[in-house]
């Protein structure tokens, strides 16, 4: 039983490599010299928005997939280091940290840290930002492992919600 679903996998893990491929090599076959002047200009101008707003091309960028910059650097743009967002940037950099830790990724722990620093995080924060990581896997863990039910989940955590609002309002 576990080899033939080993090898229903593997033929399924083939069968999708050879789709992207055969798709790829389509696209790549189909593209007009303009279609190919226009990526050339959209990734020339990505390079340059990128060293303009970070003071440097950083080689994870380069290494990044030619097609796909353009777009994975506007959302990294509009999202990442964007500061008028909804999120302030020290928010986002310790949320950040608190995911990179999980992941985890030892490039982004820095990265992030690096810059929730230059936002003005405190080691404090800091270190909160990794030890509610380190909770929420913690209790994700056993919430998933023991498959306890979402329904009853719920239910015990909007009471709890409304424990705490009549506390609030009495005080």
């Amino acid at each position: 039983m576990q080899s033939r679903l080993i090898s229903s996998v593997a033929a399924m893990a083939i069968g999708l490599t050879l789709a992207a491929t055969l798709a790829g090599t389509a696209s790549a076959q189909t593209a007009t010299p303009a279609q190919t002047a226009a990526s050339k200009k959209a990734l020339a101008d990505t390079h340059k928005d990128i060293q303009a707003t970070l003071g440097v091309l950083p080689g994870f960028f380069l290494a990044y997939p030619e097609e796909g910059l353009p777009g994975a650097w506007a959302a990294f743009k509009q999202v990442q280091v964007a500061e008028n967002t909804r999120i302030s940037p020290k928010m986002k950099q310790l949320i950040g940290l608190a995911v990179s830790a999980q992941v985890p990724c030892s490039y982004c722990v820095y990265f992030h840290t690096q810059v929730a620093k230059a936002y003005g995080a405190t080691p404090e924060e800091i270190k909160e930002a990794v030890a509610l990581a380190a909770i929420s896997r913690h209790w994700s863990t056993v919430l998933n492992g023991m498959a306890i039910d979402m329904t009853s989940f719920r239910s015990e955590v909007d009471t709890s919600l409304r424990v705490a609002a009549e506390r609030a309002a009495k005080k």
